[in-house]
């Protein structure tokens, strides 16, 4: 059994999730199995067993590696997640996450109904201790490498502690996912001067300075800069951030549409085509959404992340990566000590307050 080999990694994954479910997880898995060799990988399946069976034998690297768990109950993507909470015990998605409570896995994927994920992973895994509220945080691409960004829509809105919580969360998950030693963090904002912005950000920006974090914060960033890549982290709430995450996807659908159309607009610019391929395929593979897929929810008890519904086996095989660096890295243990700062500045503040308002009496 896998839980009598505790030496190895294993990622727990909701095989029946997502627009295409096992014709796309199993590929995945065979390529992950491939790409993380070395690692000492493994697999825990849930799902159904006769499909994942057939499916598996088309992936002889993963196959000896695998495990499945049968069950032929699983989350439809339209179903509210509150529905899928209460109703949702057995499933292929809960089972995946129940695995990370039990120890039986270090993280779980699911590419599935994005609330439904939230509301359970919430359910079984509890927040971590300091943590108020969880957030969703992913890796957008930039001029130089992957942006960290984060909260990406686990909730609408957020107060000044819970953004610098998604600060401290964010820097740590910069470092394990894309590999940046030291991330320069800033808070979204519509200017870069002190007074910009709402009431919550400026104050999150004080709250940083003064609690002594260990942290590289740049201040604020506008939403035209985070392409330029002198940011690693961007911290916003969850409203504007999922705004920010669509209209880049949609922006750099747009310019690949565009592009294509151009080309196709007569012999010359197919001529044009053929001499700039090379450059075009690597401006191409600089704005692949499946190289940056995998979205973690950060501050549970335990690492879920998830996939992109619609992506195929290459971009879900990215969201299989990102859960075994998060599993095996000391994420938590980081985040924990920045968090204990953070709650020693909040009481000194609020203690200051409390007497600065006795004294006015």
């Amino acid at each position: 059994l896998i839980a009598d080999v505790p030496e190895q990694l294993v990622i727990s994954i909701d095989a029946m999730g997502g627009d295409h479910g096992v014709s796309v997880v199993i590929p995945a898995v065979g390529r992950a199995a491939n790409a993380l060799k070395g690692r000492g990988v493994r697999f825990l399946l849930h799902g159904d067993e006769a499909q994942l069976k057939a499916l598996l034998a088309s992936a002889p690297t993963a196959a000896p590696r695998t495990t499945i768990r049968h069950t032929d109950k699983m989350i439809s993507m339209d179903a509210k997640p509150a529905e899928a909470v209460r109703r949702g015990k057995g499933s292929s998605m809960w089972n995946a996450i129940e695995a990370v409570k039990n120890g039986e896995a270090i993280a779980a994927v699911s590419a599935g109904n994005t609330g439904a994920l939230m509301g359970q992973s919430m359910l079984i895994l509890k927040k971590a201790e300091g943590v108020e509220r969880p957030a969703l945080a992913a890796s957008l691409p930039s001029r130089v490498g992957p942006v960290a960004m984060l909260d990406l829509g686990a909730d609408i809105a957020a107060t000044a502690e819970q953004l610098v919580e998604f600060a401290i969360m964010g820097q740590a998950f910069a470092r394990v996912v894309n590999g940046v030693a030291n991330p320069r963090v800033a808070l979204l904002n519509i200017g870069s001067e002190e007074l910009k912005g709402h009431e919550s950000i400026r104050e999150a920006a004080r709250l940083i300075r003064a609690s002594n974090l260990q942290m590289d914060f740049r201040g604020y960033v506008e939403a035209d800069k985070i392409g330029f890549g002198d940011i690693d982290v961007v911290v916003t709430d969850g409203f504007t951030g999922n705004v920010a995450l669509k209209t880049a996807e949609g922006i750099a659908k747009m310019m690949s549409d565009m592009l294509k159309e151009a080309f196709k607009s007569g012999p010359l610019s197919i001529l044009g085509y053929l001499l700039a391929m090379s450059a075009l395929k690597k401006f191409r593979a600089k704005l692949d959404p499946r190289k940056g897929n995998g979205a973690v929810f950060l501050g549970l008890n335990g690492v879920v992340v998830k996939s992109h519904g619609g992506t195929d086996a290459l971009g879900f095989e990215q969201a299989i990566s990102v859960a075994a660096s998060m599993g095996e890295s000391h994420f938590r243990t980081e985040v924990e000590d920045n968090l204990k700062r953070l709650a020693a500045s909040v009481a000194v503040a609020a203690s200051v307050a409390a007497v600065k308002e006795e004294t006015a009496k």
